[in-house]
């Protein structure tokens, strides 16, 4: 049975904890002078995946 790989680019904005998979906002990489503080600061917060895409994306990760 060949093994499933890591999907690379979900690997290196994702990161795997206990039961959940912890990802930040998007928009947040670059340009962000542009965009007012409020939504820079909402985005340094990380998030939780909703349990449905976890359950999708824990083989690839």
């Amino acid at each position: 049975m060949p093994k499933l790989k890591t999907h690379k680019g979900t690997a290196k904005v994702v990161k795997k904890r206990k039961n959940d998979i912890k990802i930040g906002h998007p928009g947040t990489r670059h340009n962000t002078g542009k965009k007012n503080t409020a939504s820079n600061r909402v985005g340094r917060t990380a998030s939780t995946l909703a349990k449905s895409d976890y359950k999708r994306l824990k083989s690839i990760i």
